[in-house]
């Protein structure tokens, strides 16, 4: 009994987990937010012990996602991103987001979404979806709505030779377009020099209040370490705040007021930092750590803001410009706490790679299975958009040599079935005829095309495809003329006479092959042409690449990658057409040697048995 019972509670227990899992599959099948949309991943912002530990506030942010080939199947997304959508934990919410950069033939994103409550010492996370081709998959990018209203000013610098933009919603965009670097610290950035800054015009919110609140933040890159080299001012007549470095180390000036000196930094490096006022103290953090402090009250300024650019009456006469790179300039009317300073140094930093972690994909289970060559055709489409003009001159001389080449083959092909078919039937009629050439009437040239009378016209007709057929011909044409010079009446073939048809129909023979051999030439220019042109192209291409890099001095993966996979597509086309030519002529060849061995041997067969049946007078 005791037994009994046991079991049937086992059964009841399985049975209870097998529909609590089967419920659970349910509600994530039934909690996907939109079906059309085929892929999800989960992304998680861990700011807990084994994450990046934060124990401040936090609050909302706009979370920076790097992503690649590691974490994102660029294949199942759209070839532009348009199809990328983020949706918070509850799987209902849609955040706001924009792209900054989105190459799906290097595999490499960078989106900013913003979060919305990030919460300290815990895990805050949303869904990223994508995998929809359809025509609802239209870009949904939100700038503005990424940041919160305090944020009136961010730079990406991912612009190329215009002004940098704002992507907040405080629209205060920059005067005239700095030095940008295509592969900076996050996408693009700013290279700061003695002849290079920008400014920022003032606006209304843009606008200190005396004692006021703000935060600004940057990363840095400084490629030399020299004295009072600005990176950040603001001035009137009467007020001025400068943000800095002093032979490597951070700083903030109000006024005549300098914050405390902390570590030195190292040139060629890319540090955080961050400037937080808030009544009268400003704090400086580098890295997100408290790094120094001044005890001193936001002046009020409402002039322009300059990045690089010493103002003409800076309180320190010695200062000059910061010499390096910048990139991601942000700047709040409010201050924001050390959480917040921690989480943009921690997401954006080299801690990228554990904050955020991003899941594994998941399918809704509407995703029909993708071709994999329609993939590899779309990845050559995506590289011919990176062709030179050379590239594209070669690929085209490439592609009409393929064309011709199919074109030959396809008539060779052709040309060669018909006359195995018709020698075929050559033979046959002629293993007949060789065997009694006495039903032959040689001097009747139509006896001879109709081979005894046996050749009805329909089969003339085939006959006449084959070069056996013509070498045929040839000597019985041979034989009527002898036969009709013949004074004393025709009486046989000498060997003399035998000689000089065997020469005749060697020279048939040579016509033949040629006949036969006639167009090949377009194939061995395909075979030894194609793979030279293709070299010509990816030589130049590669050439003009690195001195495009030279001259812009961007030397990074992205600056060169596009380039050298577009000249290496010339090699593709050229080998291309050599590889086809090659299988072509090989197996052309190989039944054109039959042919002309079925023609020698019918030669040999066909002189004896004429010798045979056409014996001299002598003999």
């Amino acid at each position: 009994m005791f037994t009994s019972f046991s079991s049937v509670k086992t059964l009841l227990l399985a049975a209870a987990l097998v529909a609590g899992l089967e419920n659970h599959a349910f509600s994530a099948e039934a909690s996907w937010w939109n079906k059309e949309w085929t892929m999800r991943k989960k992304v998680t912002l861990d700011t807990g012990a084994v994450g990046v530990a934060i124990t401040q506030p936090i609050g909302s942010s706009a979370v920076l996602l790097r992503l690649s080939s590691g974490n994102l199947t660029f294949e199942s997304a759209k070839e532009d991103g348009t199809d990328l959508r983020f949706i918070a934990e509850d799987d209902k919410t849609p955040l706001a987001f924009h792209v900054e950069r989105f190459d799906s033939l290097m595999h490499e994103s960078f989106v900013w979404v913003k979060v919305p409550d990030v919460k300290p010492g815990a895990q805050t996370s949303f869904w990223i979806y994508y995998g929809n081709s359809g025509a609802k998959a239209v870009r949904a990018d939100d700038s503005k709505g990424t940041y919160d209203a305090d944020t009136v000013l961010d730079f990406h610098f991912s612009e190329s030779g215009s002004a940098p933009q704002d992507s907040s919603g405080g629209g205060n965009h920059a005067d005239k377009a700095g030095k940008s670097v295509p592969g900076s610290w996050i996408g693009g950035g700013l290279m700061l020099s003695a002849q290079s800054g920008i400014t920022v015009p003032p606006s209304p919110s843009l606008n200190w209040n005396a004692g006021g609140a703000m935060t600004l933040s940057l990363w840095i890159k400084p490629t030399s370490l020299g004295a009072d080299a600005i990176l950040f001012s603001r001035k009137d007549a009467i007020h001025s705040f400068v943000i800095g470095v002093n032979e490597g180390v951070p700083y903030v000036e109000i006024g005549t007021e300098r914050s405390t000196p902390g570590a030195i930094i190292a040139a060629g490096a890319w540090k955080h930092l961050a400037v937080v006022a808030e009544g009268a103290r400003v704090t400086l953090y580098l890295d997100g750590e408290n790094y120094s402090t001044l005890n001193a009250s936001l002046p009020a300024l409402n002039t322009a803001l300059q990045l690089g650019i010493p103002t003409a009456e800076s309180v320190n006469p010695s200062a000059v410009t910061f010499k390096g790179e910048i990139d991601e300039l942000q700047l709040c009317k409010i201050a924001q706490p050390a959480g917040y300073v921690k989480l943009l140094a921690a997401n954006q930093g080299d801690t990228a790679a554990k904050f955020p972690v991003v899941g594994i994909d998941e399918a809704s289970g509407h995703k029909g299975s993708e071709n994999e060559f329609v993939k590899q055709l779309s990845m050559f489409k995506d590289i011919s958009k990176d062709l030179t003009i050379d590239g594209k001159i070669v690929i085209g001389l490439c592609a009409l040599l393929a064309v011709v080449g199919w074109v030959v083959t396809a008539i060779k092909f052709a040309y060669l079935n018909r006359i195995k078919k018709a020698t075929n039937a050559f033979l046959g009629q002629w293993q007949n005829l060789s065997a009694d050439l006495t039903v032959l009437d040689h001097g009747d040239p139509a006896s001879v095309k109709s081979m005894g009378g046996n050749a009805t016209p329909k089969i003339q007709k085939v006959l006449r495809q084959s070069p056996l057929y013509h070498i045929y011909q040839i000597g019985f044409s041979e034989i009527q003329n002898r036969a009709a010079n013949a004074t004393e009446g025709f009486k046989g073939l000498s060997g003399r006479s035998m000689q000089s048809i065997k020469a005749t129909l060697d020279g048939g023979l040579v016509r033949e092959v040629q006949r036969l051999n006639s167009n090949l030439v377009f194939l061995t220019i395909g075979i030894a042409g194609g793979p030279y042109l293709g070299l010509l192209g990816t030589v130049i291409g590669v050439m003009i690449t690195f001195a495009v890099i030279a001259k812009s001095g961007a030397v990074e993966v992205n600056s060169i990658a596009p380039g050298i996979a577009g000249a290496l597509l010339a090699t593709v086309a050229g080998l291309a057409v050599a590889i086809p030519a090659l299988f072509a002529y090989s197996y052309i060849s190989s039944r054109i040697k039959d042919a002309i061995s079925e023609m020698q041997i019918f030669i040999d067969e066909f002189v004896a048995k004429i010798a045979e049946a056409f014996p001299s007078a002598n003999e």
